[in-house]
């Protein structure tokens, strides 16, 4: 049914939306990113199209309900791939119910006459992080997630570089090493295939992690399904498990030979590292410092810094608006 909610006069926002493996969050985002309204639920497990359908569009309703007086100027979303881009037909790798779902179309017959733009939810991440985070001034940034998977968002020039499918910045699928494990790409050695956080917690079961044997609890937000996880890697290794230390290092290894790579191709300032293995901190960054130093070798490489992205888990929201507020900077004006 068509929204017809906030009449001429009343406050303004953007209904932002990401939509995740493990959850969906939708919000009111003002025009300077702040968020007004926001909700979460978690991603219905197993989901088919349209229990996933409805569970978003109940979200929806919810957020609206709670802001009646506030007018909706556009729709932005941020969501998992493989799409097309910008048609905006979805099929998340980790959401098996969603095939070529026509993600776009739906919520652009739920919203008539507004605009309505999907990107890559890494990529979204990579605009907040630019517009409002710690990438804040910066005219050439790489954004990334480091999570369940491994992406990234590239600004060239303070624009977002889309590409021809808009599936530039995909850091996740630079090899770094030739031999290394097999991702699931159909290659061996990419960055995803060492970092990503399932990956990394098997490779510790194989060297014989017991999860958890520190006494250390993982934190998030929504409990996950198995113990042995990239969060509970990250709380051993800060309680000093050796074998969750070396997993950390081999993927900030991974990451600083990968970042090394990105830098002399694309003259970076800036690399924004966000997603819930970012927060795994000395154990994962010092490592990678090193093998970034030791790889970014030319004299213009050497200036380049990795911080860690700033937004937490509004992140997803903030980009997701932004695709509406800036779109001279996060979006393709002919798309």
């Amino acid at each position: 049914m068509a929204d017809d909610r906030g009449g001429a006069g009343g406050p303004e926002a953007v209904l932002a939306i990401d939509i995740g493996g493990t959850k969906f969050a939708a919000g009111l985002v003002g025009a300077e990113g702040e968020i007004i309204a926001a909700e979460r639920v978690a991603t219905p497990p197993g989901g088919e199209a349209e229990t996933l359908w409805k569970t978003l569009t109940e979200l929806i309703d919810s957020v609206l309900a709670r802001e009646p007086a506030t007018r909706v100027t556009g729709v932005g979303v941020g969501c998992g791939g493989p799409m097309t881009w910008p048609e905006g037909a979805v099929s998340p790798l980790n959401m098996p119910g969603w095939r070529a779902f026509p993600l776009r179309a739906r919520l652009a017959g739920r919203f008539p006459g507004l605009p309505v733009r999907v990107h890559n939810d890494a990529i979204c991440l990579a605009a907040a992080e630019h517009w409002r985070g710690a990438g804040q001034g910066s005219a050439d940034m790489l954004g990334m997630v480091v999570s369940t998977g491994v992406g990234g968002g590239l600004i060239l020039g303070g624009r977002l570089i889309d590409g021809g499918t808009g599936n530039a910045g995909h850091i996740g699928h630079v090899v770094v090493d030739p031999g290394g494990p097999a991702c699931r790409c159909g290659g061996r050695g990419c960055v995803e295939a060492i970092a990503r956080g399932p990956g990394l917690a098997a490779w510790a079961l194989d060297q014989g992690w017991v999860p958890g044997a520190t006494g250390a609890r993982a934190e998030g937000l929504y409990e996950e399904a198995a113990p042995a996880s990239g969060r509970q890697l990250s709380a051993d290794a800060a309680a000093g498990d050796p074998i969750a230390l070396s997993a950390l290092a081999r993927a900030g290894r991974a990451l600083g030979i990968g970042i090394a790579s990105a830098t002399h191709l694309c003259d970076l300032d800036i690399v924004t590292i966000g997603g819930g293995l970012s927060q795994a901190g000395p154990p994962l960054f010092e490592p990678l410092e090193e093998a970034l130093r030791a790889h970014a070798r030319m004299d213009f490489a050497r200036r380049v810094r990795v911080v860690p992205a700033r937004l937490g888990q509004d992140a997803g929201l903030i980009g997701a608006a932004a695709l509406i507020i800036h779109p001279t900077r996060y979006w393709t004006a002919s798309a």
